[in-house]
Parts: structure tokens; C-alpha cells; sequence
């Protein structure tokens, strides 16, 4: 799939990579997929201008996207029944960078998450990311991806993501692996890459 090159089946609503604008490609035209993962496509238009597709949208790219019983179905035989740390890294290294095939863990941009317990063996999640460059306009994108998918956890009521500059992000952060896939020297720099979560106590 990737580097393929599709006609659009009809109108189909994109995101604009990197500045983060919502558009509209009109159907009948031609993009190259660049990256399917996670839970979207990354496009090239004819003119060079990169885009993101949500998998809602996948119709329009000619792919059959799970239905709604379909994914209900699946989550409830691969889903955990109790809550875990180990569920929650999981769940963000399905969330991708649009214009880098690494998730959002290796590639380091998650800074700390910390998970609460709460009454009624509820629990909040908070956690604080990053971008890998400050003008990126993503960054609500992917904000919105890690609140809807540590949202959907067994017994998670809340979730609060916030998008930081500060430490800014280098390529010392990514996990050794992130580099190898990228071309990146492992002695590129040294920072902590792995997942920094923090269980606190009420």
C-alpha cells in the first residue's frame, strides 16, 4: 500500500501536514500513500503537498475500514479486563507521527504520563507530550489521538493531554530502535527514551 498511487473514490476531508488545517480533496483526483499506520493514512497530493486521513475517511481512498461491530467485536476479545500501565503504553504506540512511520513512544515525544486511581477503581490519566519541531501543527492532532484512544481503556474517566516545548524534543530521545529505523547513529545523543510512567497515590 504505501507509495501507492489511488484516484479518490469521492470528496474525502483531510488534515494538512504540518500545519494542521482541515481541507478537502476532491474526488477524482490522485494521491500517493506515504504511510498506513495507526489509525489513519498519510497522502501525497499530485502538487507535493502531504496530508492526513483519518480512517472514517478510508472509503474515499478505496480501503475497506473496520466497521463499528466489527472493532466492538475485536476490542472485546483483545482487550485487557483490568486496567494496566502496561495497557496504557500499549495504547500509545498505536499513535504515529504523520510524517515519520515511528509511534509516538519510541520516537520520545511522550514526556511523563501519570495515572491516578480514582473512586470506584476509576482511574485519570495525564500526560504530557511533545512535538518534534515547536511550529508543528499537529500538535492538536495528536493531542486528540492520545485522548481518544486512552479514553476508550477499561475503567479510565479522565484524560488530560498536554502538548509542551519545553524541554525541546532531539533525536536523542527515540528508543535505539527508532533510530535504527530512521538512519540515526545510536550514539546519536543520550536522553531518557523509555516511558515515563508515574502511578500516584490519593
Amino acid at each position: 500500500m504505501p507509495n501507492e498511487i489511488i484516484t479518490l473514490k469521492r470528496d474525502c476531508p483531510v488534515i494538512a501536514i504540518p500545519g494542521g488545517t482541515p481541507e478537502t480533496l476532491l474526488g477524482g483526483s490522485t494521491v500517493r500513500i506515504m504511510q498506513s499506520l495507526g489509525t489513519s493514512y498519510t497522502v501525497v497530493s499530485g502538487c507535493g503537498a502531504m496530508y492526513r486521513v483519518d480512517a472514517a475517511h478510508a472509503d474515499a481512498l478505496g480501503i475497506e475500514a473496520p466497521t463499528a461491530g466489527k472493532q466492538s467485536a475485536a476490542a472485546s476479545e483483545s482487550a485487557p479486563a483490568e486496567f494496566s500501565e502496561k495497557l496504557v503504553e500499549d495504547q500509545l504506540r498505536t499513535v504515529f507521527d504523520p510524517e515519520i512511520p515511528v509511534n509516538i513512544v519510541d520516537l520520545g515525544l511522550v514526556y511523563a504520563c501519570a495515572v491516578t486511581p480514582l473512586d470506584a477503581g476509576q482511574h485519570k490519566i495525564d500526560i504530557k507530550m511533545s512535538m518534534t519541531a515547536p511550529g508543528c501543527g499537529m500538535g492538536n492532532v495528536l493531542k486528540a489521538d492520545v485522548e481518544a484512544k486512552l479514553s476508550r481503556l477499561p475503567s479510565v474517566k479522565e484524560v488530560h493531554v498536554e502538548v509542551v516545548l519545553d524541554p525541546p524534543w532531539s533525536p536523542a530521545r527515540m528508543s535505539e530502535a527508532a533510530k535504527l529505523q530512521l538512519g540515526f547513529d545510536l550514539d546519536y545523543g543520550q536522553a531518557d527514551s523509555s516511558l515515563p510512567v508515574y502511578p500516584q497515590r490519593r
